[in-house]
């Protein structure tokens, strides 16, 4: 077989890259945590402390989700669902806590008629053009 195989979106990892600036006083405790082998880096020290006050608020994040009403983990929206909102005639207000994707095969115009409002907690994978057309719709 010598089909080709044409990649639609990166292939992208689990995770967001995140940029912090910290004291050098608090740079040098996590590097001494590190050094002393409470923890294999600093990533693994700032990614477990995070944890740790995520759990202490978990209570309230709760809460927050039901009260907002946010679907929470990976959630896509492809061109099918997107033309089946469409054809019903509703409008779509998206609200994840997470990860949403729209398809890459969702055309600005689709996008722009069947999302009324878009939030997302996390991050958004989307083409360029279908996120300049939700522009104005994101919270």
């Amino acid at each position: 077989m010598s089909g080709k195989v044409q990649e639609l979106w990166p292939k992208s990892a689990d995770s967001e890259k995140i940029t912090i600036n910290l004291g050098y006083v608090d740079l040098g405790q996590i590097d001494l945590l590190v050094r002393e082998g409470f923890y294999s880096n600093r990533t693994d020290f700032i990614r477990t402390a995070i944890r740790n006050q995520l759990e202490r608020q978990n209570e309230a994040v709760r809460q927050s989700v039901a009260r907002h009403r946010l679907d929470i983990g990976m959630r896509l929206y492809s061109r099918q669902d997107l033309e089946e909102a469409a054809a019903r005639g509703e409008t779509l207000h998206i609200q994840v806590l997470g990860l949403a994707i729209i398809g890459a095969d969702v055309s600005p115009e689709l996008a722009a008629l069947t999302i009324g409002s878009l939030q997302v907690l996390g991050a958004l994978q989307a083409s360029p053009a279908v996120k300049a057309a939700l522009k104005g719709r994101l919270r």
